[in-house]
């Protein structure tokens, strides 16, 4: 029988926290639909040819890159702050998948302030579709270390 030690039976914490609420899954909302609606934009520029839409898909852009960066900050604490977390193959996909969306989506950004409505079709347009096709993926792993793995949940 197991001897019962209460720091390896309690959940892995979360080390970005404020009151004991963990700070990335206060963060990680916004970057994920600033994305989604950034194709949904790209979806209507393509489909209106109206500019409107691409200029609403670089500021939204913009504004997932910037709350992405706070987001990966406290991710990326919770990340060094417990070995536990280290340990799972689900932290490791949801942190390098969610690497590969901001790089995607820093370029896509990138070329749409260079180039304009020239770069949403079909470039910018494949790479929104991409970036939202990997945060389904990186999305289920993060709810895995919740859910499965109970990452951040309170033993209380």
């Amino acid at each position: 029988m197991r001897a019962e030690n209460p720091v390896r039976d309690r959940n892995p914490q979360s080390t970005a926290q404020i009151a004991g609420h963990p700070l990335h899954p206060m963060l990680i909302p916004f970057p994920v639909a600033f994305l989604v609606a950034t194709l949904v934009c790209d979806l209507l520029f393509w489909n209106t040819g109206n500019s409107a839409w691409s200029t609403a898909s670089l500021y939204l852009l913009g504004a997932a890159l910037v709350m992405a960066a706070l987001a990966a900050v406290a991710g990326l604490t919770e990340f060094l702050g417990d070995r536990r977390i280290r340990d799972l193959s689900a932290a490791w996909h949801h942190m390098l998948g969610n690497v590969v969306v901001v790089l995607l989506s820093l370029w896509n950004w990138y070329r749409r302030y260079e180039a304009g409505d020239a770069a949403v079709l079909p470039t910018g347009l494949m790479i929104s579709l991409v970036v939202v096709l990997l945060l389904l993926y990186t999305g289920w792993r993060g709810w895995e270390m919740v859910y499965r793995h109970r990452v951040a949940v309170s033993d209380r």
